[in-house]
């Protein structure tokens, strides 16, 4: 469940909250991609019917509340599409990342039959690994490397850019009441505290109380998903897994749980090839949304088995026509995970300690 750094490769590039949770916090990196499935299609909707704004860049969504609630996601797809123009310093410490052109990448080929067949596999290496060992005061640490694209207006000309790759960095109390969190474009140099008074879904004493039971599990995550929701049952409860697997460490039982539930969910299928945000090749269990187009991969190392990341990527044509097939709208690569002694501490300065 580790996934220890590797070699970069970065070929491509020129790229649980699912859980109700009313707490604004930074959310999972798995989180974007249910995000981006509300957005997208309100998005469109607007650039087909309003008036091209400038915007230069996207506001993280991983620093907001998991939107579930359709007028919530109308709310924040206004505030990316309707943007103003910024430039430097973004007037809260922070710079906006560069972008380029949009990232695109060459389709895997999809095996309809060998989803469920690979995450019995990944389930019983997952079982086979060691968890963390955690002590109370410790903190949960996940570096990842992400890039997300989006719609850019200027000069009345829309196209899709996206960021450059970047770190990012976030420490979680194992309570989830207390963190940190540092990524370039979204905070200055020192970062921004996550603490607050409810605890996020994704904290490992949360994680601990989930069922093992792979069918329990699902249950669970199918009673907690907001009823009100514009993504689809089954995507939503394969994104809801996702998120308890990317910014978040859970215990190995866990883990083996996790991937034999989305083994239950209809239309999850295999990807013979699929690159993290690094440029590891890796094979993929993934689900289309047949609303958007859009899939969601999980990658895997092909030895190791080792989760490496995910990505979303238009796999079918967009209404819009801004999003091409092959376009990857998100991508992240899971750099290192650990539990250090405290808040903002590193990995390396506690084993030098």
């Amino acid at each position: 469940m580790n996934a220890s750094p590797s070699q970069s490769h970065p070929a491509e590039w020129p790229e649980t909250q699912a859980l109700r949770d009313t707490t604004e916090r930074g959310l999972p990196a798995g989180r974007h991609a249910f995000h981006r499935e509300q957005l997208m299609a309100q998005i469109r909707d607007d650039i087909r019917t309003t008036a091209p704004v400038a915007l230069t860049r996207q506001r993280n969504p991983f620093l907001r509340k998991a939107v579930l609630l359709p007028a919530a996601a109308c709310a924040l797809a206004g505030a990316i599409v309707g943007g103003v123009a910024l430039s430097g310093d973004d007037g809260d410490g922070t710079t906006p990342l560069a972008t380029g052109p949009a990232l695109t990448t060459r389709l895997g080929t999809v095996d309809a039959e060998g989803g469920p067949q690979l995450l019995d596999r990944i389930s019983l290496a997952a079982a086979d690994a060691s968890g963390p060992t955690v002590r109370d005061g410790q903190f949960i640490y996940i570096a990842s490397k992400v890039a997300s694209t989006y719609p850019k207006t200027v000069d009345d000309k829309t196209t899709v850019v996206s960021q450059e790759l970047h770190a990012r960095q976030v420490w979680q109390s194992l309570d989830g009441k207390d963190g940190w969190l540092i990524e370039p474009g979204e905070t200055d140099d020192a970062g921004i505290t996550l603490a607050g008074p409810h605890a996020s879904s994704a904290a490992y004493d949360h994680l601990a109380t989930l069922p093992t039971d792979p069918d329990a599990l699902l249950k669970k995550i199918d009673r907690e998903l907001d009823p009100d929701r514009e993504v689809p049952r089954d995507q939503a409860a394969f994104v809801a897994l996702g998120d308890l697997l990317t910014e978040s460490y859970p215990p190995a039982k866990l883990t083996a749980a996790i991937y034999k539930a989305a083994a239950k969910i209809p239309g999850v299928v295999k990807v013979d090839d699929a690159v993290d945000a690094t440029g590891r090749h890796g094979v993929a269990v993934a689900r289309l949304n047949e609303q958007d187009g859009q899939r969601t991969e999980w990658i895997f190392d092909r030895k190791t088995l080792a989760f490496l990341g995910e990505r979303s990527v238009q796999v079918e044509p967009d209404e819009s026509g801004l999003f091409k097939v092959g376009t990857v709208t998100f991508t992240s690569a899971i750099m290192q995970r650990a539990v250090v002694d405290g808040n903002k501490q590193m990995p390396a300065e506690q084993q030098a300690g």
